[in-house]
């Protein structure tokens, strides 16, 4: 089962006066971006995904020649344009490595941290995706998940979407770069990929679309309007 479609499921914004901010964590191909858009359609708030913003440096950093375990190179990458964030090659396996690694740099999450938290005063409120929003981005959130799911299930997700596109590729090896990431963000030593003290898990192993999203919007709503 792949978590790539947004289901509608109807507006509601939840009952704060001051806006609602939620905070979607999880590790690669968990269904936390499937879930954190629909969570934004079904409230009418504005959606960030993350990741996009480490895929952008990382992408400017090969295309510059560098290497993204350095963070000399990784850094001035920081520095780039919004139009970047629609550059087809942002969704590819390579942007997706070189985002892993430009992500351990403490000095690129400190470049990228204001521009992620702008993100989460705007009226209304927001929904936002990553690995740290919960814990670092927003803690002050209103509702936090941490999607997650297992392994060989995020691995099979994401070899029928790479298949889907014509990617040829094994999924031993997704397998691996999944189990690799996983290692890598959670082992970092700066924002490192965890469940905050006060996040709802979900997880998505055998649940359908349309389940995850449900049960998503449960877990908010008991948070944000009891």
């Amino acid at each position: 089962m792949g978590l790539h479609r947004v289901v509608r499921t109807g507006q509601r914004r939840p009952d704060k006066a001051q806006g609602v901010i939620i905070a979607v964590d999880g590790p690669a191909a968990s269904g936390k971006g499937t879930i954190a858009r629909a969570l934004a359609d079904h409230y009418g708030l504005p959606y960030l995904d993350t990741g996009l913003l480490y895929r952008a440096v990382g992408i400017a950093v090969l295309r510059h020649g560098g290497d993204p375990e350095k963070c000399a190179d990784a850094l001035p990458a920081c520095d780039f344009s919004a139009a970047m964030l629609d550059d087809p090659e942002i969704r590819s396996e390579a942007a997706s490595r070189a985002a892993s690694a430009v992500s351990a740099h403490r000095d690129v999450r400190a470049a990228l941290l204001e521009r992620q938290r702008a993100f989460t005063r705007q009226p209304g409120g927001a929904v936002l995706d990553g690995r740290d929003i919960g814990t670092v981005i927003a803690p002050e959130a209103d509702a936090k998940l941490f999607v997650t799911a297992a392994p060989a299930a995020r691995a099979a997700r994401r070899f029928a979407e790479l298949t889907a596109r014509g990617v040829h590729v094994l999924l031993d090896h997704v397998l691996h770069d999944i189990e690799a990431r996983d290692a890598r963000d959670s082992g970092r030593s700066v924002a490192p990929l965890m469940q905050a003290p006060d996040a709802d898990l979900l997880d998505t192993t055998n649940m359908t679309i349309g389940d995850a999203v449900r049960q998503a919007i449960f877990l908010v709503e008991a948070r944000v309007d009891p």
